[in-house]
């Protein structure tokens, strides 16, 4: 079983890796209730990596209520940047009076931001791709406002639409984080001798 959204790449992709037949979608908890599998004794479960950590446990604690013995992976299959992210978003949401988060339409985890800041109690919660798309009526009356950003958002357009702010308000800034990220990828092995050649 695959936990997901039907027309996320990442879905589209994973599914179109595998025979068909053998892996099933399922978007909701309604879903989870609905299926039948072929042999329960051989079921397993993935998850699409940028989805809401509290709506998957979600639907993973009704898999695990409903099949038992289901196999899930040996350690949490949403992105660590995911994770962290929502997790500050939670923090933030119950004591901002608004919150953008800075990342494409198309973006599930920008998506998944913005539901978590509504879930969590965040007034107002929009999203943005760049400092052109603000709409400053949206935002007046606003004293605390939080700003996020998707996971492949560039930095360089948060500090844009932080930019645009300045240029109308005077603003104090404090940074919230869930957990200090020190994950490092290396280059591969051939880019690194390559470039220690150069």
């Amino acid at each position: 079983m695959l936990i997901g959204h039907a027309h996320h790449p990442e879905v589209v992709g994973t599914m179109g890796q595998l025979p068909l037949g053998s892996i099933t979608l399922v978007e909701t908890l309604e879903d989870v209730e609905k299926f039948t599998p072929r042999d329960a004794n051989k079921l397993a479960y993935v998850t699409q990596t940028t989805l809401s950590v509290d709506d998957t446990a979600a639907m993973v604690e009704r898999l695990k209520l409903r099949f038992p013995g289901i196999a899930g992976p040996h350690k949490e299959d949403i992105c660590y940047a995911t994770t962290n992210r929502q997790e500050a978003v939670k923090r933030v949401a119950p004591i901002v009076d608004a919150l953008i988060v800075v990342g494409a339409p198309n973006s599930s985890n920008s998506q998944r931001l913005k539901e978590v800041a509504e879930k969590s109690g965040c007034p107002r919660a929009v999203l943005m791709q760049r400092a052109g798309d603000i709409k400053w009526g949206d935002f007046d009356g606003v004293t605390r406002l939080g700003i996020t950003a998707g996971a492949s958002a560039p930095e360089v357009v948060v500090e844009e639409i932080m930019g645009a702010f300045a240029d109308r308000y005077t603003l104090a800034i404090e940074t919230v984080t869930a957990t200090e990220e020190g994950v490092f990828f290396p280059l591969p092995r051939p880019l690194r001798e390559h470039e220690a050649a150069e």
